[in-house]
């Protein structure tokens, strides 16, 4: 792994912030274009190649060494049964999709994108220390389940766990 990860390394330094310029409901992003438009230039010269595939209900995230083949992958469950206003099923899938996509190859190649202000509050000036258990995918999924029946809350949920950046956004789907 010692290719993948020195080539990794030395993309990260290289690779510039990418700054948050499609404008969403009271939000704004990094769209995929704009992203694939900073990082594909960067990844090929040290000699670093990804790809994205949907696996059933995961989005699976897999960074390579394109010499060496050594790779990475992040797998990441596809939030079910989400509904938003004015969207069908197919509408609802593809957002998320995307959304999802966004993050992953953010977060698996530590890409920045501006301050991190989702979830609707700046972030504090001051690090926060933590002690809230690490939410598994697994338990993630039944506790969404448990939300939707209207028997816990995302707000206990927040309060107890630590959610990973696709499970926070798989709460903001939910709340849409």
């Amino acid at each position: 792994m010692k290719n993948l990860y020195k080539s990794l390394a030395n993309f990260q330094q290289e690779v510039p912030t990418i700054h948050k310029a499609t404008q969403g409901f009271g939000y704004t992003y990094a769209d995929l274009p704009k992203i694939f438009e900073v990082i594909n230039p960067i990844l090929k010269k040290h000699g670093l190649g990804f790809t994205q595939l949907i696996n059933g209900t995961e989005l699976i995230t897999i960074v390579f060494h394109v010499e060496s083949g050594e790779q990475i992958e992040s797998k990441t469950a596809i939030p079910q049964g989400v509904q938003l206003k004015g969207m069908n099923d197919f509408q609802v899938l593809g957002s998320a999709i995307s959304y999802l996509r966004r993050y992953c190859i953010s977060s698996i190649l530590g890409i920045v994108s501006d301050k991190d202000t989702d979830a609707g509050g700046e972030q504090l000036s001051k690090p926060v220390i933590t002690s809230k258990e690490v939410l598994s995918n697994d338990r993630f999924d039944k506790a969404v389940e448990k939300i939707r029946k209207k028997e816990y809350t995302i707000d206990e949920l927040k309060a107890k766990f630590k959610l990973n950046t696709a499970q926070e956004g798989a709460l903001l789907l939910i709340n849409l």
